[in-house]
């Protein structure tokens, strides 16, 4: 018998001696990989002998974890003997090299940089011995390889390597070796599972999750900051909410002794919208005791930070714009337009930051493509901020190639500039025009709601292109706008009722005259809306008996807090005489004055231009004959009952002079 055969016979016999009995664990179907085409999963098993292996005992762990309590095989070393796994010799066999080769070799770690794809990775972790500081390192390597590869080519390279043999071996001994790992390992190992998309409801996460738990005492800044991060993406389970919690406890107890400022920002990211005020207020104390440390990463990332927590620092967002102002050049594309849209989630603004953002984009106007700016009007919009600069700016190179934009494209900018209501002046009608041209060329694959905003948006600006208005009122475009129902009904009805407006009021030239079919307009807004109080109080203070209105809905649409008659313009009526007491100019030399309350969201952030809806209610009453007055709510809640009927004074009577910025918002 050659030594050869002895050695399987020897083999095949501690395989029968170890056969497990029926009632043992079978096991491991231990890994559920998520499919990555949405809605497909499928189980991934290893494929070899599920029988225990050689020098290993098999026992039972109890994993409690919030009342629960999970029983698991767990393998682990006898002591003085070595694990080997069902491929022992791919991982404890060294790179052998032939006798008349030299015995200089690369090292791993310089080897494991040079790894290009997860499979490179898995290819060369076959070659070496598996420790557990390898297999933290490997699985870290998989997943940074990753990162910079377009959707497509990671898609690809991760089926590869779910399907590399390696891989499962490489999980295997995370999983044995769990408990001999610093925590830093623990935390790079966990993270990379997470993000390279091995199920979290799999044995091994799930092993890893517990570990994390009972050595929590043990995670250092660093550890903990890199957990802390894994676990913003980790969806609930028992093992994963309890090691959240435990989390929680151990930042708020390492909060005076942290010094990083990043891994200050990951902690209070974990910390998240649910964290009480006392401890936001604690962790905004520690940032700005550490904001002589901010980089301008840490600056843009300490804004979204904030937003991730719903907590607006009023402090912080100070010392973090001022950085990103002075050094707007430097931060890239989808930073800016993160920050931007932070403050949006803050509710907070900042005209000097916003400023030196749309200036720099629009100085450097070249740089940036379509898409880019696109985004960033958005974003500004959202911000109910009017970038003077950028909007003049994209609209004469709209002008100038219209062709280029897609009908996503279109529908974002007429939103934009109808809501900013900006002044075009010169580029009105070139840029109007080379909007509609594309409009018109997505006619026929155009959705209905869609074909609807469009046309309200133009109606807004006071462009009203035939083709889209008549295709907008053919009978099967209204009946699939009103057979849509459901929430967005309303809001629907609401633009019809304006385009309708528009269309009568406006008397825009059209080859033929178009109306919205009653039917197609819903019932009429319920006059539900009632007088503000101090506007009506002060309203009756100043006007003459008989000649205020109060509570005036027009055109079953515009609510007026108070209309007015004002007869004090038409003094040439009576021939420049004053008239007597009693004696009242007739009804048709008499102005009306629409005073209403509007919010401060209906204007341009920091300046008195209406927008959107406001603009064309506004333009409305002057077509009806109104004279509209605007007065914002919070003005009126901040003024005195005197200083109430002073402002009114000013902005009603001709004889009062309306001074500038009248409207400036505050913060």
């Amino acid at each position: 018998m050659t030594a050869r055969t002895a050695e399987e016979v020897l083999r095949l016999a501690l395989r029968i001696c170890n056969h497990r009995r029926p009632w043992q664990h079978r096991g491991p179907q231990m890994l559920m990989i998520e499919s990555f085409d949405r809605g497909l999963s499928h189980i991934w098993s290893t494929g070899q002998s599920h029988r225990p292996l050689a020098g290993l005992t098999i026992y039972k762990v109890r994993y409690y974890s919030q009342g629960k309590t999970y029983g698991q095989d767990v393998v682990e070393r006898k002591e003085g003997n070595s694990i080997q796994t069902p491929r022992s010799e791919t991982w404890s066999s060294q790179s052998r090299t032939s006798p008349d080769q030299p015995a200089k070799r690369v090292p791993f770690y310089d080897q494991l940089r040079e790894c290009g794809s997860p499979s490179d990775v898995l290819d060369l972790a076959g070659q070496y011995t598996a420790t557990h500081r390898r297999v933290s390192n490997c699985l870290t390597r998989c997943w940074e390889t990753t990162k910079k590869m377009s959707e497509e080519q990671r898609r690809y390279e991760l089926r590869i390597m779910f399907e590399h043999a390696g891989f499962e071996e490489l999980l295997q001994r995370t999983m044995q070796d769990a408990r001999r790992m610093r925590s830093e390992d623990l935390a790079y190992s966990l993270l990379a599972m997470v993000k390279l998309g091995v199920s979290q409801r799999s044995r091994v996460v799930q092993t890893l999750l517990r570990v994390c738990q009972e050595n929590l005492n043990e995670f250092d800044e660093k550890s903990l900051s890199v957990l802390a991060s894994c676990l913003e993406h980790l969806e609930s389970s028992p093992n994963g909410d309890a090691l959240k919690e435990g989390v929680r406890l151990m930042i708020e107890a390492l909060l005076p002794s942290i010094q990083n400022v990043m891994a200050l920002q990951t902690m209070m990211r974990h910390m998240g919208r649910d964290t009480p005020v006392d401890i936001k207020k604690k962790l905004e104390r520690k940032a700005l005791s550490l904001a002589d440390q901010f980089t301008l990463p840490n600056s843009q990332y300490m804004i979204t930070t904030l937003a991730s927590m719903d907590f607006c620092s009023k402090p912080l967002l100070a010392v973090c714009s001022r950085k990103i102002a002075e050094h707007v050049h430097g931060v890239p594309f989808n930073r800016l337009v993160n920050v931007l849209r932070a403050y949006k989630e803050l509710h907070s603004r900042d005209v000097a930051l916003f400023t030196t953002i749309s200036d720099y984009v629009a100085s450097s106007f070249t740089m940036w493509n379509n898409k880019q700016v696109i985004l960033f009007l958005s974003a500004f919009e959202d911000l109910a901020f009017c970038p003077t600069a950028m909007l003049d700016a994209f609209a004469e190179r709209v002008t100038k190639n219209p062709d280029a934009l897609g009908l996503k494209d279109v529908l974002s900018i007429l939103k934009t500039y109808s809501s900013l209501n900006h002044n075009l002046q010169g580029y009105r009608e070139p840029f109007l025009d080379g909007v509609t041209h594309v409009v018109v060329s997505y006619l026929p694959k155009m959705a209905a709601s869609e074909l609807l905003k469009v046309v309200y948006f133009l109606c807004l600006l006071g462009h009203f292109p035939a083709a889209p208005l008549e295709q907008l009122l053919q009978q099967e475009t209204l009946e699939e706008i009103c057979a849509r129902g459901g929430r967005l009904q309303k809001g629907m009805e609401k633009k019809l009722q304006i385009v309708d407006l528009c269309l009568r009021l406006d008397r825009p030239s059209l080859p033929k005259p178009l109306t919205v079919p009653p039917e197609a307009l819903g019932s009429p807004a319920p006059n539900d809306l009632s007088v503000n109080p101090g506007l009506s109080m002060t309203l009756q203070s100043i006007a003459q008996e008989g000649l205020l209105q109060e509570g005036v809905m027009v055109e079953d649409l515009y609510f007026i807090d108070g209309v007015m008659t004002q007869p004090k313009p038409l003094q040439e009526a009576t021939g420049g005489r004053a008239p007597s007491e009693g004696e009242f100019p007739p009804p048709e030399h008499s102005q009306r004055i629409a005073v209403f309350c509007a919010p401060p969201s209906s204007f341009c952030y920091g300046t008195s231009r209406p927008r959107g809806n406001l603009a064309i209610k506004m333009r409305h009453l002057t077509v009806l004959g109104y004279t509209p007055v605007v007065v914002l709510e919070h003005e009126l809640d901040n003024l005195s009952e005197e200083e109430r009927t002073e402002l009114l004074k000013t902005r009603i009577f001709p004889e009062h002079e309306r001074p500038a910025n009248v409207e400036q918002m505050t913060d």
